[in-house]
């Protein structure tokens, strides 16, 4: 089967590889494998300083008979590690990383790519006190479990303004991550592990770094926002976090995440027709192929070509399976969405332009009869094409529906659904919707595009305050440096409490069955029932329409 035409990526790169103000002081710490030589950094308009340690092994190098394999605990070391460095990210799609380099006019050259790469970074408040208890957040990056590196998500700034332990990891990624045939030869999902992996390595190390391992925090963005809902659901991450934030993504995300046996296998398939490998034997050929062959293989396949699946151990069911049957991990979940997620960054990586002038109705009929990863029947399609055009001709209005149609299908409804979802389970659960476009990025997209795919990281990171000098901030205003301080807040305070709201801060009401929300922007506002009619369209009234259509038929 074919997946290149066309491909969508999901996936986040935050604008430029930020450069924390360094220090002359350097850190260290001792942890269970080995003592660590950090580096201190300053963050922006904070007096706190925070220690920053880069390239922690979590895991033992995922190379030789360990490729294809679940991770292994690390090898401890005598001598004092330099952990002043950022890793090397995992082996990934080379040619998607130049693209975004590329768009966002990045001129820092890409960190090496290594199949050597389970590594995390840990930044921890400089002034912690000895024996600190202090709240951890474990970000997941995203990028369509295809591509991504903990070194574009510095947590420095989250850990300096709000008093926390703020770890970035990396995990196997593409085809040495998530190839699967389906049975235990090669089950696949070996990112989903090391992801556990290193929520282990953090209840056994982090109170060595000021952080408490009963107060942890996953959060990620697009499939680390997947990531984050799958660790919800799977029974190996029990008890290793505590509380939950997905971005943009979460595990009812079809497109990254394969249920049907069948599916499974016809991805073998295309795996072992990319990598000119027999799908009977297509472990044993993959473990002998070079890391070079591999960058080879991955650089000719799209971002969704190697999706997450249930393999009856980290996932024992289909996702909505296991929210149906409240059998998820009983934490406080957040959950958003942001206001245009697939108004530009996703297309331009899939080779798609000229929306500028806006779209006619032909146009988008087009494009949803050949973008498969809809899953849009040809039943289904003039349903959807009344449903969010039928009222208009104007081709600057189809183009903006158009783009949130297809953020309505993979993004937003799978995050409604699980919210819902999680919200029966009996479990605290907050809801959101980014709306501020991203000011640094201005002059790069068009003018149309409102607040796009992973828009939202810009401020949950605090990046404005990562810069080493503020002539750095590109033009963001104070009322965005405001918006990063706020939403690093909301973050932080969910991770200490469960509970996103704090003095100071615009109530965030929870979402029950008023289905209360916050709309994030320069001023936050709450408000109910987020896309409640398209909800309702998507989950009721299309598969209900086609249903009555086939038995109309079956009649005739």
């Amino acid at each position: 089967m074919g997946f290149q035409k066309p491909t969508v990526a999901l996936c986040c790169v935050l604008l430029s590889v930020f450069v924390t103000g360094q220090m002359n002081e350097q850190p260290l710490v001792t942890t269970k494998y080995g003592k660590l030589l950090g580096r201190k950094v300053k963050v922006l308009e904070t007096d706190r300083p925070v220690d920053a340690f880069m390239g922690i092994p979590f895991a033992k190098p995922p190379i030789g008979e360990l490729r294809l394999a679940n991770p292994q605990p690390p090898e401890p070391w005598n001598s004092i590690r330099d952990a002043a460095k950022d890793p090397p990210m995992c082996l990934q799609n080379h040619r998607l990383m130049e693209l975004i380099k590329e768009l966002f006019k990045i001129e820092t050259p890409l960190p090496p790519i290594s199949e050597d790469c389970l590594y995390l970074n840990v930044f921890t408040p400089g002034d912690r006190e000895n024996n600190s208890k202090l709240p951890v957040m474990m970000f997941i990056h995203g990028g369509g479990l295809q591509l991504g590196g903990a070194i574009f998500f510095d947590g420095a700034a989250l850990s300096a303004f709000e008093n926390v332990v703020t770890v970035s990891i990396q995990y196997r990624l593409a085809i040495l991550g998530f190839t699967s045939t389906g049975h235990d030869d090669l089950p696949g999902n070996y990112g989903f592990m090391d992801q556990v992996a290193a929520l282990q390595w953090i209840q056994e190390n982090i109170k060595d770094f000021g952080g408490d391992p009963e107060s942890v925090t996953i959060f990620g963005e697009s499939a680390g926002g997947l990531s984050t809902s799958a660790l919800v659901l799977s029974p190996l991450a029990k008890g290793l976090f505590h509380r939950a934030i997905a971005e943009s993504g979460t595990a009812l995300l079809r497109s990254l995440m394969v249920s049907d046996h069948k599916e499974i296998i016809s991805r073998r398939n295309y795996v072992a027709n990319k990598s000119g490998c027999d799908p009977d034997t297509l472990a044993e050929c993959l473990k002998k192929k070079t890391e070079k062959e591999i960058l080879l293989i991955s650089d000719s396949m799209g971002l969704l070509d190697v999706p997450g699946c249930v393999d009856g151990v980290f996932l024992p069911k289909p996702p909505e399976e296991i929210m149906a049957n409240k059998q998820s991990n009983n934490v406080p979940f957040m959950i958003g969405t942001n206001n245009q997620e697939f108004g530009w960054l996703i297309f331009q990586m899939i080779n798609m332009s000229g929306f500028q002038d806006g779209m006619d109705k032909e146009t988008v009929r087009s494009l949803l009869e050949s973008f498969h990863f809809l899953e849009l029947t040809e039943k289904a399609i003039p349903l959807v094409m009344e449903e969010y055009f039928v009222d208009t001709s104007d081709t600057s209005v189809i183009r903006d529906r158009f783009l949130d149609l297809i953020g309505d299908i993979m993004i937003v409804i799978p995050a409604i659904k699980t919210a819902k979802y999680h919200r029966e389970s009996g479990y605290p659960v907050y809801f959101y919707e980014f709306l501020h476009p991203l000011a640094v990025a201005k002059n790069t997209r068009p003018d149309y595009v409102k607040s796009d795919h992973g828009d939202e990281l810009y401020y949950v990171m605090g990046a404005p305050f990562l810069h080493s000098d503020a002539s750095a901030k590109d033009g963001t205003t104070e009322g965005e440096m405001n918006l990063s301080k706020t939403m690093m807040k909301y973050w932080a305070n969910f991770a200490r409490n469960g509970d996103p709201n704090g003095p100071g801060l615009v109530k965030w009401p929870r979402y029950q069955e008023n289905e209360a929300y916050m709309q994030l922007d320069l001023e936050q506002k709450p408000s109910e029932k987020y896309k409640a009619d398209k909800f309702v369209f998507w989950t009721k009234t299309l598969p209900e329409t086609i249903q009555k259509m086939s038995e109309e038929k079956r009649e005739l």
